[in-house]
């Protein structure tokens, strides 16, 4: 009974929870670069480029009511979810090091952070990016 009203409510609110990961996300993302001023790699501009925009796009399709933008989101999650595995593969994987190395600025295979031995700035993101692109495949019960 209890989860029946879970994946209920997951149905009718995924777009806000997408949308409220996308702002956490963001928030995380200008923290360590601003605050903590630890210098993005290349690999993580480009997750930021996937991740930015989300935060707005969803904020309007909330404000207009318009699931329209859904799969122009979903692509650009899944995009970013994409590199956030490459990423955290070439921290995690050392044969990974060799498949893009990083040869200006801060190398990608770079941890700033490592909590519990796995979790990083990438590792962060894919989960985000995952958890946006799954919310983002469940019908509303409004479809």
């Amino acid at each position: 009974m209890m989860r029946a009203g879970l994946f209920r409510w997951i149905r009718n609110y995924n777009l806000y929870v997408a949308w409220l990961i996308s702002l956490v996300a963001l928030g995380g993302s200008l923290y360590f670069s601003e605050i903590m001023e630890f210098e993005p790699c290349k690999l993580c501009w480009f997750q930021r480029i996937c991740m930015y925009p989300l935060a707005p796009l969803l904020g309007l399709a909330l404000y207009k009511n318009d699931r329209g933008i859904i799969p122009y989101a979903r692509m650009l999650s899944m995009v970013g979810m994409c590199i956030s595995i490459f990423h955290y593969s070439e921290q995690k994987v050392p044969f990974m090091q060799e498949v893009l190395p990083c040869t200006v600025g801060v190398p990608c295979s770079g941890e700033y952070i490592n909590w519990f031995g796995f979790i990083t700035i990438p590792f962060l993101a894919g989960i985000a990016f995952i958890l946006i692109t799954v919310l983002l495949f469940v019908r509303n019960d409004h479809e």
